[in-house]
């Protein structure tokens, strides 16, 4: 049954979408590993890693145009269930560092060492074992995501309110993981990083085996996504986006039915922030700050709000814009730029880059029947080519 869903869930788009991202996981670690370094074909390690992150940043990005895009739920904290994930991940790597710390503990952390825990917080305990953690990276965005969404939906908070509190449930989380006595490392946050399941997560091998890894959680990502966009289940979300009121007149529960795509999303942005602490190797509470969440929000924006393909796109075609403009005199400028790259689009491609190609192409399409109808209606059939 689950075959069958995904394939009725594939068109044309889709499908080159996944298989252009499954040649990408096979080839660039494949050249990474395989190739000399001084080949033109060879993809720098550094490379890896960073579009690794991209990566990352494209199933966040696929979590809100869930949301947002087929579901009218607008979340400017998504960003929250993203640092969540990445923090359950980090506290697996912390364990796995053993007495390689600075401090040579076995039991604790080196920034526990240093605040004079005598023991380690319950809370960190499971987190030895990776089949833990990985449960961990859903179950807390998860969790957190259906207590939220159960108070808010039931409240029927909607539109900019709705807006206002998820922006707010991050910057609690935000100034919370800050406090040196919460447990989490404080304004450093967890790095470090020595092993992941035993592989030196410095090491090339490790790291191509994290972009292809990557690779398929975005295309695992996208499959569900279109699973559930595809299905009866997406008509209800999009009915839910033009015109609840009337959802809920006929009958549906549309509390119900939000509340399961939000947590899913966070599920899915929990994955994201999860695969990308090994590759940068790092996690602090920056990423909880707000302008991470509406950020992520422009990607989609960019993208095509609606199309999934354009969320994905839009998050590396904006993240490699901010690697290429933040490393030389126009650093200082970026979020400006980034401000006006929100309005211009907003102004110019409402629809995003692949909701306003996908316009031009139907409208295209839609000229070509009119003039094949037509010539059929006047007796007139185009000339033939001479063999």
């Amino acid at each position: 049954m689950m075959p069958h869903v995904l394939t009725r869930s594939l068109d044309r788009a889709a499908t080159i979408f996944v298989l252009v991202v499954a040649a990408c996981g096979v080839l660039i670690p494949l050249s990474n590993l395989l190739l000399p370094a001084g080949s033109a074909l060879q993809v720098p390690t550094y490379l890896v890693a960073l579009w690794g992150k991209y990566v990352c940043y494209a199933i966040l990005a696929l979590s809100i145009d869930l949301i947002w895009g087929y579901c009218g739920i607008l979340s400017l904290g998504h960003g929250a269930f993203f640092a969540l994930g990445g923090y359950a991940m980090g506290m697996y790597l912390m364990r796995q560092i053993g007495t390689r710390g600075v401090y040579g503990n076995p039991i604790l952390p080196d920034f526990m060492v240093f605040l004079n825990y005598s023991k380690l917080p319950w809370y960190w305990h499971g987190f030895d074992m990776f089949w833990f953690a990985a449960l961990m990276v859903l179950v807390v965005p998860g969790l957190l995501a259906f207590c939220f969404g159960w108070l808010a939906f039931r409240s029927r908070v909607t539109g900019v309110y709705l807006s206002i509190i998820t922006q707010a449930m991050t910057y609690a989380l935000l100034l919370a993981f800050f406090r040196n006595d919460f447990g989490f490392g404080g304004n450093n946050g967890l790095t470090d990083f020595k092993d992941i399941l035993g592989f030196n997560v410095q090491a090339e091998g490790t790291r191509a085996a994290l972009f292809a890894l990557s690779c398929l959680g975005l295309i695992l990502a996208f499959l569900i996504c279109r699973a559930v966009v595809s299905s009866k289940l997406g008509k209800v979300l999009i009915a839910i986006r033009d015109a609840e009121s009337r959802t809920r007149f006929l009958g549906y529960r549309v509390e119900s039915y939000k509340l399961f795509v939000f947590t899913l999303s966070a599920c899915m942005a929990g994955v994201a922030g999860a695969l990308y602490v090994p590759q940068v190797g790092i996690i602090n509470p920056s990423e909880f700050a707000p302008g991470n969440s509406i950020e992520a929000v422009i990607w989609v924006a960019v993208g095509g709000r609606g199309t999934l393909v354009g969320a994905a796109l839009g998050a590396v075609v904006v993240n490699y814009a901010k690697t290429f403009f933040t490393s030389g005199v126009l650093a200082p400028y970026w979020l400006f730029m980034l401000g006006a790259l929100f309005v211009l689009v907003t102004l110019l491609l409402p629809k995003g880059i692949i909701g306003t190609f996908n316009s031009w192409w139907d409208q295209l399409g839609s000229r070509r029947l009119n003039a094949e109808s037509a010539a059929r209606e006047d007796g007139v059939t185009e000339p033939k080519m001479a063999e």
